[in-house]
């Protein structure tokens, strides 16, 4: 007889679902008007918390699935589903709105040059600000502060080289996002500089528990930093595992049988740097960029 109760219980629990995923992708195809599959036939979850890297070739279908995510780039056809919210439907104020919790870092930091740094950082709250604010350009006192301690954790106020891209972070930062994307953020950038800003994209992935998928060219990064990695080739999936799971085999199989595996280090190693002292080694590198750009005596 008590057997017979304890199977209901059972199967009960075994009916329970699993976590909800932060993000799902179903199917998802980008075609481009020139005929170029550009993604085909994606389907992913990305879980809270993670750390994805995507690796690939130029070309793979990398950009193109990060914009497809917040709808920078029009999905042919798929869902993508973001909290239970699906982007690929939404539309006005529900797309605004879904838009505003995904941060965005782009390769070419897509900053306006002729601003200052905090204004460059307050655009980050646009999606937030009410129209009126917006077109008077008056942040709240709340915006501002949130814009230097932003700042300050990034650790720069100036314009150049690596300090562009951590404008971008801080910008992306001020929206409270629980997904954060990033583009190529290290491809224009030197190692050691990379590494200083892969080190903020780690902390805010830990401390502040965003979800980040982080496009990258070089294994040796998707290695250091990510949880997970995904790696496209021709708009497919190639691989979605651990990165200590990618053998030479493998490798091979997703950048093509020449490809040699470029370690990409940052000169005095910031593996045991805080990511206070790794800004302020790319800082001091960047200083006589920045004081040109500014029109400063170099310090």
């Amino acid at each position: 007889m008590q057997g017979r109760r304890d199977r209901p219980a059972a199967s009960f629990f075994h009916r329970l679902p699993l976590v909800a995923a932060v993000l799902s992708i179903q199917n998802l195809v980008k075609v481009y008007p020139s005929g170029t599959r550009a993604i085909d036939d994606v389907t992913l979850d990305i879980q809270h918390g993670e750390f994805v890297v995507l690796i690939g070739l130029s070309g793979s279908g990398k950009s193109s699935l990060l914009r497809c995510i917040n709808r920078l780039v029009e999905p042919t056809s798929g869902r993508v589903i973001f909290e239970g919210a699906d982007i690929t439907r939404a539309r006005g104020g529900e797309l605004r709105r879904i838009r505003r919790r995904i941060g965005m870092i782009f390769q070419q930091f897509n900053l306006v040059r002729r601003t200052s740094v905090l204004s460059n950082t307050l655009a980050g709250r646009l999606g937030y600000r009410s129209a009126l604010r917006t077109i008077i350009g008056r942040p709240s006192r709340e915006d501002v502060a949130a814009a230097f301690e932003n700042l300050g954790r990034v650790g720069t106020d100036a314009l150049s080289g690596g300090q562009q891209q951590r404008v971008g972070i801080a910008r992306a930062l001020m929206q409270h996002p629980e997904l954060m994307l990033a583009d190529e953020p290290v491809a224009s950038l030197d190692p050691a500089t990379s590494h200083s800003v892969m080190k903020y994209l780690e902390e805010i992935n830990k401390k502040d528990g965003i979800t980040v998928i982080c496009s990258l060219h070089f294994l040796s990064l998707a290695r250091r930093y990510g949880t997970r990695v995904i790696a496209l080739k021709a708009g497919k999936i190639a691989f979605d595992g651990q990165p200590d799971d990618i053998d030479e085999r493998r490798f091979k199989e997703i950048y093509g049988e020449d490809a040699v595996e470029v370690e990409i280090g940052p000169g005095r190693s910031t593996e045991s740097m805080s990511a206070a002292e790794a800004a302020a080694l790319a800082l001091a590198q960047d200083s006589t960029t920045a004081a040109a750009k500014l029109g400063l005596p170099d310090r």
